[in-house]
């Protein structure tokens, strides 16, 4: 089953930055599509911000 959800490890793993700086990412990506403290980021909302394509980003988490 493909993964929908992206983690800070994830962001670090595709970005190439420190798990720090990949939290900094996942909470403003959290933050731009209005969701609460604490809920999950999805690859949608994460490319949303980035302007990364969501099939590529979709294909590497899922390999």
């Amino acid at each position: 089953m493909p993964r929908i959800c992206l983690y800070p490890k994830d962001v670090a793993l595709l970005t190439g930055r420190s798990y720090d700086s990949a939290k900094r990412l996942v909470r403003r990506a959290r933050q731009a599509a209005g969701k609460p403290a604490g809920a999950l980021v999805s690859v949608q909302d994460f490319c949303r911000l980035t302007g990364l394509d969501e099939a590529e980003v979709s294909a590497a988490l899922n390999h």
